[in-house]
């Protein structure tokens, strides 16, 4: 651990069990890959559900960075306190450069979460596997009700949000779309603002594999097609998945 820092401990779920994926959370694994890339060690606590630190984020919501015994909440403002503790490590350039990487992020969070959601929660191709990677380990009666509950309320959200508003079709021509436009501005080399890895990408590709594992078989291939966001998103994917940190062992 970097004397200058207190000790680091991410509040998430349970770890999936997914080779190369920390969390089913896109806004977990962007944590994830953000203090690898920094450098900065740390240890996980896993909740069984959000609300299990709500003593820390009365929102319900994970992550939640505990810096010491200070709670840090909400994804974006975790990268924040990263690069102040580690300058340099997730921004770099000039203000200009700075500031488009930051924009980036906003829009991977604003405009690819709710794909995310959707994938999992409303899609019926993929919902069966879903509801058992998330509900499978509850016990039998908990099992039999909850999902219908927090499905329910989620696609909700969706429809609010207009993700989920025109049904299937809409949703899915929509990310398709998406996808081409990312695929035509998708990097040959380096990375998605400049040479230097920073928050965009680390934004850009927690949502994006989110959506290329096999919980989500449709929506894998659809990014599979892109060859050059593809290729990008692997890049990203070596460059923060590895040992970069020396993560603490196991969750506190």
């Amino acid at each position: 651990m970097n004397d200058k820092h207190p000790p680091l401990t991410l509040c998430e779920l349970a770890d999936p069990g997914v080779p190369g994926l920390e969390s089913y959370s896109p806004f977990c694994l962007k944590v994830h890959r953000a203090l690898k890339v920094a450098g900065l060690p740390y240890a996980r606590r896993h909740g069984a559900h959000p609300g299990a630190f709500k003593r820390y984020n009365p929102a319900g919501k994970v992550p939640v960075l505990l810096v010491g015994d200070e709670p840090v909440c909400d994804s974006t403002e975790i990268l924040r306190r990263i690069e102040a503790m580690a300058p340099g490590t997730l921004v770099s350039g000039d203000s200009a450069a700075q500031a488009e990487a930051w924009l980036w992020e906003e829009f991977a969070d604003a405009s690819l979460g709710g794909f995310v959601v959707a994938a999992r929660w409303a899609d019926e191709r993929n919902w069966p596997a879903a509801r058992k990677a998330f509900f499978g380990g509850l016990p039998a009666p908990l099992r039999a009700v909850l999902p219908r509950v927090v499905r329910r309320r989620l696609i909700a959200a969706l429809v609010t949000r207009e993700f989920w508003a025109g049904g299937a079709e809409r949703c899915w021509g929509r990310l398709e779309a998406l996808l081409d436009k990312l695929e035509a501005r998708a990097p040959r080399d380096g990375f998605w603002v400049g040479d230097a890895l920073s928050v965009a990408d680390l934004a850009l590709f927690a949502h994006l594999h989110s959506l290329r594992i096999d919980l989500t078989p449709w929506q894998q291939a659809a990014v599979r097609r892109r060859a050059a966001l593809s290729a990008y998103l692997d890049r990203v994917h070596a460059r923060t998945s590895g040992g970069a940190a020396a993560q603490a062992a196991g969750a506190a």
